[in-house]
């Protein structure tokens, strides 16, 4: 996905825990888990609006774009190009 999240990066210099993210931001540890190993299909504005707000940061610094190679994108869409 060209979608990248950096949460692991805010949370190292905050030096918090998934946990402790989790519980401040009011979702579970296993759905931010989702969320931060990029596996998550959508993210909420409300959700992304709580993240910013305890890691004191901005929606780019947890979230960038990533091109993606280029076998990936002379192939149709929802073909992969190693398949």
């Amino acid at each position: 996905m060209p979608i990248a999240v950096d949460i692991d990066v805010m949370l190292a210099r905050r030096k918090m825990s998934v946990g402790e993210l989790a519980g401040r931001v009011g979702i579970t540890p296993a759905n931010l888990s989702v969320l931060k190993n990029g596996r998550a299909k959508a993210v909420r504005f409300a959700t992304l609006a709580a993240l910013c707000e305890v890691l004191e940061c901005q929606p780019g610094d947890l979230l960038r774009w990533e091109a993606e190679d280029a076998h990936t994108e002379d192939a149709p869409r929802g073909v992969r190009a190693d398949a």
